[in-house]
């Protein structure tokens, strides 16, 4: 199957985070290559862009995608949490912007043997880089009613969490759960005939959280903005897409805290922290146009926000 996906807000990211065109920017969720691409077009042949994703699959789609751009392009098969790592061994001290379109891919989702998805048979995988890591299946089978329970819980925010984690644990022990639809099969009989009449389908929460779990992919968010911020020049900007509200959360979050110069206790008569704010937030959240959301209803969850690098006057 051919790696595709539907990029998300594509114009407004590409519109706000392009400042110099022959500066340096990185995608540190490359999927097909679809932001890549738009933003490729609009540099200059002396322009750098840097492409990460864990998944292989990815970085061979957006090669063949971005093969014929006219600025330097280098992809990276490893996951955003060590992007400042990829600079230092790239050599590059500072970037003109970063953007990060978290969650998973058209692909991911629309491919039965990646196993992320309920609508779709397949084995219980999840991986995004599908070369190491615990999958879903060592989820589903290992993980104690306990943590399963709070995985679903607080990664799927699922009404339902102590009686899916209950039912599978108690599918497990007759024989383990081998794929989605088994899984899904599961979920359906834990959650009461009447509760899965309206809303959306009834595994899709249970499979966000193990999906979660599965990739550490709210463990190292806040981190990883951090980092990308921090590399950006002055004027830079960092571009994030999320599409559900525990990304967006600590997005948000994270935003807020760069943008704040003194982080102590109110009632501290001096400021003690030394924190000193390196963002400024671009206005509100930005999401998709209707003429968008007719032609990806996948999208409808999505926003975007802007955050511009301000100068570090820590230093000066």
């Amino acid at each position: 199957m051919k790696f595709y996906h539907v990029s998300v807000l594509r114009r407004e990211t590409i519109s706000n985070i392009i400042g110099d065109k022959e500066g340096i920017y990185v995608d540190c969720t490359l999927g097909g290559g679809g932001h890549s691409l738009a933003l490729a077009k609009e540099l200059s042949e002396q322009a750098t862009l840097i492409g990460l994703d864990q998944d292989a699959d990815a970085i061979t789609a957006a090669s063949e995608k971005l093969s014929t751009v006219p600025c330097r392009h280098i992809l990276v098969q490893r996951n955003f949490s060590h992007l400042a790592a990829v600079l230092d061994e790239l050599g590059i001290e500072k970037i003109d912007g970063v953007m990060f379109d978290l969650g998973v891919s058209s692909y991911q989702l629309d491919t039965a043997g990646r196993g992320f998805s309920y609508m779709q048979d397949g084995p219980l995988d999840m991986r995004m880089d599908q070369s190491s890591g615990k999958s879903a299946h060592d989820v589903v089978n290992t993980y104690s009613e306990h943590d399963l329970y709070q995985i679903i819980k607080d990664y799927g925010e699922e009404r339902w969490a102590k009686r899916i984690a209950k039912f599978i644990v108690a599918a497990r022990k007759e024989k383990p759960l081998e794929t989605t639809y088994e899984l899904v099969s599961v979920i359906k009989k834990a959650i009461p005939a009447g509760a899965r009449k309206n809303g959306p389908h009834p595994a899709k929460r249970t499979f966000q959280a193990i999906r979660i779990e599965v990739n550490d992919e709210l463990g190292i968010l806040h981190h990883s903005l951090e980092d990308a911020a921090q590399r950006l020049k002055p004027g830079g900007k960092i571009c994030v897409i999320t599409f559900h509200s525990l990304e967006d959360r600590i997005t948000k979050r994270a935003f807020k805290l760069m943008a704040t110069d003194c982080i102590c206790p109110p009632d501290m008569p001096v400021c003690t922290c030394h924190h000193h704010a390196i963002l400024k937030i671009q206005g509100h959240p930005i999401t998709p146009t209707e003429e968008e959301l007719e032609m990806n209803p996948r999208a409808r969850s999505a926003k975007l926000r802007v955050g511009i690098r301000k100068a570090d006057l820590s230093v000066v």
